[in-house]
């Protein structure tokens, strides 16, 4: 199955204070994080929109590029997501696959710079609210809503009881691990849950159930990217280079529709451990930035700070940002063009277009 990624709730805010909350040196960071070097380690975990990582290595494509830039660079699979981004937030991975929402509220809020190097992805139906008895999202109102909470699957709720006219207030949220929400939902008492593929799919399908809402509705606010460390990524540019590298030449193969992209997609499907027909339906509801201009183009758009600015506002209403971080502009986050959100004086999240670019124009 390929999970969707999550916050993590507790797991997260455990992980902050470990790391000393908001602005604080990460605890553990590797000596020398900005130190010219030659070896790297990314992290990934299963979801749809990063298993084109571990195919590019499986294909020889991060030897190539990593070859053309004389370095070495490892994709190292970590079984637990959340585990994956405290490694990196730790100092223990060079880069890793993570939401924005988590680069924010992990490493960035823990007080490790980082920088958005790649944009992969968007959920584009990946996620969404499923009720019983129901068939809008005003119908949710006053019922208990299976989920797991302080994840994408909270945000995703919270936005569409906004966009309802709601608000969170007008529901209570019950905390299910995400190995468990199907079985909730065939509770007979169970009427409303948040959830991402695969088990949308599964509930979504259950006689008597209707999706009220899903991500397609909010586009790029579920934004999956490769995260590196800034220090490092100032200190090894070709880091970068390689990197973008990699990403596009393997996004135009997996994309091809000829018999060479289904070959692609059937082998991250079996790292997935799915079939080929589940990946491709995943992919139909996971928006790729496949392309580099389109991605350095989103990269430059002012929508990139407008949902960027609802995930922060979450983020810190949650508690997200550390014990220590008194307003939502704790945590600076920049973007192109000199722009920036928060506190520009504690810019700890970096949405940088540099690399995009670069393959866009063909100058890696």
């Amino acid at each position: 199955m390929v999970d969707r990624p999550w916050l993590g709730g507790m797991a997260a805010i455990a992980a902050l204070i470990a790391l000393g909350g908001c602005g604080s040196k990460p605890a553990g960071s590797a000596a020398g994080a900005g130190a010219v070097k030659k070896d790297f380690a990314i992290g990934w975990s299963i979801y749809t929109g990063w298993m084109p990582w571990p195919y590019a290595q499986q294909a020889g494509i991060v030897k190539k590029w990593a070859d053309k830039y004389g370095i070495t660079i490892r994709m190292v699979q970590v079984n637990d997501y959340v585990e994956s981004v405290n490694q990196f937030a730790a100092g223990k991975l060079d880069g890793v696959t993570a939401t924005t929402m988590d680069a924010l509220t992990i490493p960035a809020a823990g007080g490790k710079d980082t920088t958005v190097l790649l944009i992969g992805d968007y959920s584009d139906g990946n996620d969404g609210v499923v009720l019983k008895n129901g068939r809008t999202m005003a119908d949710i109102k006053g019922r208990s809503v299976k989920l797991v909470e302080l994840s994408v699957s909270h945000f995703l709720l919270a936005r569409g009881l906004e966009l309802n006219g709601m608000k969170l207030a007008d529901v209570k949220t019950v905390n299910t691990g995400d190995a468990d929400i199907v079985g909730a939902f065939a509770s007979p008492g169970v009427t409303a849950v948040a959830t991402w593929n695969p088990q949308l799919a599964t509930i979504r399908a259950t006689p008597g159930a209707t999706e009220v809402f899903d991500s397609s509705k909010i586009p790029n606010e579920i934004l999956d990217t490769l995260n590196v460390s800034t220090e490092t990524l100032k200190a090894n540019p070709n880091l970068g280079k390689a990197l973008a590298g990699i990403w596009y030449e393997t996004m135009a193969l997996m994309t091809r529709t000829d018999a060479t992209g289904k070959a692609a997609r059937a082998a991250m499907a079996k790292a997935a451990g799915t079939t080929e027909a589940s990946f491709d339906e995943q992919l139909k509801t996971t928006h790729l930035y496949a392309n580099a201009k389109d991605a350095a183009a989103y990269a430059e758009n002012p929508d990139l700070i407008t949902v960027t600015d609802r995930v922060r506002q979450f983020g810190f209403a949650h508690g997200l940002f550390g014990p220590s971080a008194r307003s939502v502009d704790a945590i600076g986050i920049s973007f192109a063009g000199g722009k920036s959100l928060g506190d520009p004086k504690n810019v700890k999240l970096r949405f940088d277009p540099t690399y995009m670019k670069l393959a866009a124009s063909g100058t890696l």
